[in-house]
């Protein structure tokens, strides 16, 4: 036997093993405990060199990113932070397409954005949205910063159609521009509808550094909001109810917490009917209030102004600490009101109920915060109103209810015949954020003792399961119930 005969299988093996160890380095590790598990970042690189003048305004910044970053303009523009609004199925309607986002949605905190443009964009990711004429195909209106920037000094101003706080030192900002952290989504998503904490309960201020017992996944595994919202050509993962109608491409708790997750059998069997933060999730706005009604009839009045109870130019509110969710069943779609439908006179209108039944096989129990309102609505042709509030002629300038449901009427192409009043309505928020470490999840006594969270008439049973039965498989088979 000669000696290549039996050195050969050697060096096969070890080149073998030497590519198996090299694929093995570079591919995604094997990872035993979900919580470990945080998707690759993007490497880091150093713009600081790059820039040496100051920039006269943001889409001057705009246009030197462009320089390198034109692709990535595009992919913007074709999400739904830059168009607010997408062609989508309604369920409720048997699958019809429709056109819906922040750009045409009726909501019941602020109510809608069409006449209001230049405060509103104050949140969109582009610059010079003031009214209905704003072109959406050009990339030199694409705010880069108020994703990127890390500075912390960039702010957008509050009425200026999206154009950075004047004053700001765009060129440090520039130099910054890295992977966005919390506070780039946070200055967004923490003060939707007019303020921290007013809109979802779940998230907040709180959340740009939170303790572990405030949030577990941002507080003691330090993520960041793209590492549950991962992206692909700045297409972000998730969906807002607000202003859609279904559940496509939403993050689920599933998604890193896969297979069996508890030890005890009777915990496991929850999850045939229960989303993980029905339990995980006992209570929001744990450190800021957040808003859970709101009167617009009442302003207008010259009376002491609170924050928190009383503005004239919004109304009475009402603001709750330690909110305790309400449940709902829920499919992963919602009947959405849309402009121009009418609407009941005597009952509530609900701007985005959500669909589910205990016998939908596709629907599990949600937490949700309920956001209450009265707004106004045209009493003849049974329709909400969409009223100008900010800006030249806007109710906060005039006070005049008719004039700013005149303005808000033709600027949304709404029928307005000059009678109005106010009519209450819903929206439902679902939460997933804020969620504390595992010991902190409820106990079976706080959902099947007295007096317990669950409203069980509200989710069809006829009283706490743990008495009358009434599993979701015995209905589904057709068994009645005791």
């Amino acid at each position: 036997m000669s000696r290549l005969t039996v050195i050969a299988p050697l060096i096969l093996g070890w080149v073998i093993l030497g590519v198996g160890t090299f694929l093995s380095l570079s591919s995604e590790p094997e990872v035993a405990d979900p919580h470990d598990y945080l998707p690759r970042r993007a490497v880091h690189y150093d713009h600081t060199a790059l820039f040496d003048q100051p920039f006269p305004d943001g889409p001057a910044v705009t246009k030197t990113c462009l320089q390198c970053h034109d692709r990535q303009a595009h992919e913007v523009m074709r999400t739904s932070h830059w168009t607010w609004e997408k062609e989508m199925a309604d369920p409720s309607s048997g699958g019809t397409l429709v056109r819906l986002g922040k750009k045409n949605a009726v909501n019941n905190f602020c109510i809608g954005v069409q006449s209001n443009w230049p405060r509103c964009t104050s949140c969109h990711a582009g610059y010079g949205w003031a009214d209905e004429h704003f072109d959406f195909n050009d990339a030199t209106k694409v705010d880069c910063l108020v994703c990127h920037d890390r500075s912390g000094v960039y702010a957008k101003a509050q009425a200026g159609a999206g154009h950075p706080e004047p004053g700001i030192d765009l060129l440090a900002s520039a130099r910054s521009v890295g992977s966005p952290g919390r506070a780039n989504c946070g200055s967004c998503h923490f003060s939707g509808g007019g303020g921290n904490a007013v809109k979802h309960g779940d998230l907040d201020s709180a959340l740009l550094n939170p303790t572990p017992e405030l949030d577990v996944h941002m507080g003691k595994h330090n993520f960041v909001c793209q590492d549950c919202h991962r992206s692909k050509e700045h297409r972000l993962r998730g969906r807002s109810f607000a202003v859609s109608l279904t559940c496509e491409d939403c993050v689920r708790c599933e998604d890193c917490h896969q297979g069996r997750i508890h030890d005890d059998d009777r915990l496991e069997s929850h999850r045939t009917s229960l989303v993980c933060q029905t339990c995980h999730l006992p209570a929001v706005a744990r450190k800021h209030a957040t808003k859970v009604s709101w009167d617009w009839s009442k302003a207008g009045d010259d009376r002491p102004e609170d924050e928190h109870r009383y503005l004239k130019k919004k109304g009475e509110f009402v603001y709750q600490k330690e909110l305790w969710p309400t449940y709902r069943w829920f499919n992963g779609t919602v009947t959405r009101y849309q402009l121009g439908q009418p609407v009941r006179q005597g009952e509530e209108v609900s701007i985005n109920r959500p669909r589910g039944t205990m016998t939908d096989p596709e629907a599990l129990i949600w937490p949700f915060k309920i956001h209450m309102a009265k707004q106004p609505f045209d009493l003849v042709h049974r329709t909400l109103l969409v009223p100008k509030t900010a800006g030249e002629d806007g109710y906060w300038q005039t006070f005049d209810w008719d004039r700013s449901l005149r303005l808000g009427a033709e600027s949304n192409g709404l029928a307005y015949s000059g009678s109005y009043d106010f009519i209450e309505t819903s929206m439902y928020w679902p939460l997933s954020h804020m969620i504390p470490p595992a010991e902190e999840a409820l106990s079976c006594h706080d959902c099947h003792g007295e007096p317990g969270r669950m409203d069980w008439l509200a989710l069809g049973y006829p009283g706490d399961p743990l008495q009358w039965g009434g599993r979701r498989t015995e209905l589904r088979m057709g068994r009645t119930l005791p």
